[in-house]
């Protein structure tokens, strides 16, 4: 009975984990590893024909992403999933595949140009098509029973429609265990979905630590902060352009905005502004989102739905499906609020909304979800002042906003409170999912506020879950330097490069009043060195 860690460790995307008891083979989730290039680091360092099974947490990519690629490798086992991922899974995977098959129908286009190495899609359409069939429903709290070795439940999470913390009970030799996989723990008090569920019995707990050292703040009203900052942009002539994940994040916002209109919230335009939602992902997501009312809409998102009220629509919502409607929305000069994809800027429709409006005063970026380091969407986030889209510099003079409220992760405090809600003994907690630089640190409060012994996991670490103990140990530096090679390394030291430019502003503040000649000396200083590197 053991247990291997292979994605998702010391990082936040990319979350798999690997299984075996007795004589079966499982994976708990199956991600892609999402970052500024899609075609770096996907692999599945598992045999995928000996897979017997996979159970999914929620349809998130970076947890669901890879599982065409497990199909394309020879996996022909089953996918347990909520009813709501299976649905969502559908929609996300097959949006996938077409991005990537577009994506490297352009770079092979370039490739020919410029006599460059041609790429290949990770997987196809026809991996997901083939992959689609082997989704098994389930439902929350329905007891599982896979084989004689495998027993799951699974609990609402609160994060996603659908999503899922797994417990999952392993027989072997006629021993037991239970393992809990949280899946992401939901922040709770979200629009539409229930709050994460708490657990209390297990042997082994994995759980993910995105935030484990961050708090979100006091709880504030997220429809009057983004009333606020519609009324402000729409007044000036802006259009208020919104970077969110099809499925989830773009259903929340509309119904915020559904409510901002409901209350006439706004001061200085209409309540009657329009709305475009730009992506088909999300008109499909919201469609399933319908589906899946009674499993998973909370209290407040059900009485309107008993009133006749659609949460997540309002009179004057247009959407854009077709690529023709989407251009058509930059060519039409009344002010607006767009909400396109992808979340973290990197692909999609967003990129040509951000073309249109980041050169724009008037505009604004609303940024309303966590963006992984080296994304376009962290970067505009610290401070970018010029971008880069479709091979044309972008100057950025939009206004850039974060409103954190919404965030579809429990903060440090809500993961503490969820860990905490399991009765001792636990043997061990695994903290996965989560930065490099945060998951040591969360660990180590794990157990002392709570006393169970918890450790951090590098990708090839393997523990044997009857004895507790460590069997196989991943080498850290190749798990670094992998990571690093094209994502890692580069993002965190454009991070310090721009906490280094913030530092330089401050410091020529504080030089004011100097006498002249130290002044010119540290101008000419400053730009000699911008000379260097502007090249």
């Amino acid at each position: 009975m053991k247990i291997k860690f292979i994605g998702a460790d010391h990082e936040v995307t990319g979350s798999c984990h690997y299984v075996e008891v007795g004589d079966k083979k499982f994976l708990v989730d199956c991600g892609m590893q999402q970052g500024p290039d899609l075609y770096v680091n996907q692999d599945l360092p598992v045999a995928a024909a000996d897979i017997d099974y996979v159970f999914v947490t929620h349809a998130h990519i970076d947890h669901s992403g890879l599982l065409p690629l497990l199909y394309q490798r020879g996996f022909r086992g089953q996918i347990f999933a909520t009813e709501a991922t299976c649905d969502l899974c559908d929609i996300m995977l097959r949006d996938s595949a077409h991005i990537q098959e577009s994506e490297a129908e352009w770079k092979n286009r370039k490739a020919k140009r410029s006599g460059g190495e041609e790429v290949t899609p990770i997987y196809t359409m026809e991996d997901v098509y083939g992959v689609l069939p082997l989704f098994v429903p389930v439902r929350y709290h329905d007891e599982i029973h896979v084989s004689d070795e495998i027993t799951a439940t699974f609990y609402d999470a609160g994060h996603l429609l659908g999503s899922a913390s797994i417990s999952i009970d392993l027989t072997e030799n006629g021993v037991t265990k239970t393992v809990v996989f949280s899946g992401d723990i939901g922040n709770p008090d979200r629009p539409l979905i229930k709050n994460p569920e708490f657990l209390k019995k297990a042997d082994y707990v994995l759980t993910e630590s995105t935030y484990g050292n961050r708090e979100h703040g006091p709880k504030r009203d997220f429809a009057k902060l983004l009333a606020q900052v519609i009324d402000e942009t729409l007044v000036l002539g802006g259009n208020v352009v919104i970077p969110a994940f099809s499925v989830g994040r773009t259903q929340e916002i509309l119904y915020t905005i559904r409510r901002i209109k409901e209350e006439k919230l706004l001061k200085h335009v209409k309540n009657t502004f329009p709305v475009v939602m730009d992506s088909p992902l999300a008109v499909e997501a919201t469609h399933v989102f319908s589906m899946n009312v009674s499993e998973c809409f909370d209290e407040e998102a059900m009485d309107l739905v008993s009133r006749g009220i659609n949460p997540v629509s309002f009179p004057g919502l247009k959407v854009a499906v077709t690529p023709e409607e989407s251009k058509a929305i930059n060519f039409d000069p009344e002010p607006k609020v767009i909400i396109s994809a992808s979340g973290m800027c990197e692909a999609g429709r967003i990129r040509h909304h951000l073309k249109h409006n980041l050169w724009r005063a008037e505009s604004t970026v609303v940024f309303v979800g966590y963006q992984v380091p080296g994304t376009l969407g962290f970067n505009l986030l610290n401070g970018a002042k010029e971008v880069r889209l479709f091979g044309e510099d972008v100057k950025v003079a939009a206004r850039i906003e974060n409103l954190p409220g919404i965030s579809g992760h429990a903060d440090h405090t809500e993961l503490l409170k969820w860990i905490s809600s399991f009765e001792a003994p636990v043997q061990k907690v695994f903290v996965v999912h989560g930065d490099d630089d945060v998951v040591d640190g969360y660990a180590k409060e794990v157990t002392e506020h709570t006393g169970f012994a918890a450790y951090a996991p590098y990708s090839g670490d393997a523990f044997d879950l009857i004895t507790g103990e460590m069997v196989e140990e991943g080498s850290h530096e190749k798990v670094r330097r992998t990571r690093s090679g094209k994502i890692r390394v580069a993002s965190n030291v454009f991070a310090r490069l721009v906490a280094a430019g913030q530092r330089l502003m401050s410091v020529i503040q504080k030089c004011e009043g100097m006498a002249n000649k130290d002044l010119a000396r540290f101008a000419d200083q400053i730009n000699s060195l911008s000379d260097k590197w502007d090249r």
